[in-house]
């Protein structure tokens, strides 16, 4: 099943129609949003999976990270959180505390608190959390973008090529530390980066990588996203990795389910830097789509939260395809 075929389908299913529900199954953002007043618009997020590193606690911080980045994504706060996890009778009861502790610990830090949640029996484990978040209608974002925005990227990309590559012994243990740290850092920094500035467009880099994020920020404002290749942030060690062949097969099928999308316009680029531009993300970073009068700002705040703050691309009129790759 490749990217976006369950939500296509769930799109396709009778709903219930409420005029208070600011954002469904519609488009393709993060979470969806309730207004519940003039004043109160309601988050609602869920998001679990499999471990990608082999320490539980550090597992449980990616997880959850990667959870409370859609409240982060939609321009809100997170709250309450749910515990949602899966385990074999065979893991041990200390790697379970584990895993919850580590997402305990992310939800503390962002200023929410755990309320409870569900478990059951499964052949592997899984962890992730349903998270419900706040924010003032007006303020919520939205993952599109508008003609003259340019795209800032708050993280580096790669980990999926670096987590494959950790599971073959290819990793350093800096290289392999800053991985994980870097899933696990919180987009609550980068959050807070953007206040006092106006927000076209905002979403969170996961499965579908950066051009995948990139192309429905460009599909729902209907507009091209021309991206500076050479200028996006990348993990040196996944460059590498990608230039061994090591792209991991979601990256093969973000680049089938996006071949009509994209067009290649570069001159001489390489073939690493390309791959990872498809690579899949865990946990990855924001994606601000701003005017240009907003740049300075949001590139200083985000750099003041040690957060990346690079300019990667521009959104134009639109062309032919919602993505074109170019050099710069």
């Amino acid at each position: 099943m490749g990217p976006g075929v369950l939500s296509d389908i769930l799109r396709g299913l009778p709903k219930i129609k409420d005029p208070n529900v600011m954002v469904g199954f519609d488009s393709s953002d993060d979470a969806c949003v309730y207004k519940v007043s003039d004043d109160v618009a309601l988050i609602n997020s869920i998001d679990f999976f499999p471990p990608i590193v082999d320490d539980p606690y550090d597992f449980g911080r990616i997880a959850a990270a990667n959870s409370l980045s859609d409240i982060y994504a939609m321009g809100g706060t997170p709250k309450l959180a749910m515990n949602l996890l899966t385990f074999p009778d065979s893991l041990p009861l200390k790697a379970v505390e584990a895993i919850l502790q580590g997402g305990n610990d992310m939800v503390n830090e962002c200023g929410a608190m755990v309320t409870g949640g569900h478990s059951i029996q499964d052949k592997e484990p899984k962890y992730g959390l349903s998270v419900t978040g706040f924010a003032r209608p007006e303020d919520i974002w939205s993952n599109s973008a508008e003609e003259d925005d340019y795209l800032v990227i708050s993280k580096k990309i790669g980990t999926g090529l670096l987590t494959g590559g950790a599971k073959v012994d290819l990793l350093t243990p800096e290289e392999y530390r800053e991985a994980v740290e870097t899933m696990a850092s919180l987009n609550k920094y980068a959050f807070e980066a953007a206040e006092g500035v106006k927000v076209d467009g905002c979403t969170d880099i996961t499965g579908f990588g950066l051009l995948g994020h990139g192309a429905e920020m460009a599909k729902a404002g209907n507009v091209t996203l021309e991206i500076y290749a050479e200028r996006v942030p990348i993990f040196p060690k996944a460059l590498e990795l990608a230039s061994q062949g090591l792209l991991p097969a979601g990256g093969h099928s973000n680049m089938d389910y996006l071949r009509n999308d994209v067009i290649d316009y570069s001159v001489n680029l390489s073939q690493d830097i390309m791959d990872c531009l498809y690579d899949p993300q865990t946990s990855g970073g924001l994606l601000f789509a701003v005017k240009e009068d907003q740049l300075e700002r949001l590139q200083y705040q985000l750099g003041e939260k040690g957060c990346e703050n690079a300019v990667i691309g521009h959104f134009k009129a639109k062309k032919s395809r919602y993505i074109e790759i170019v050099n710069r």
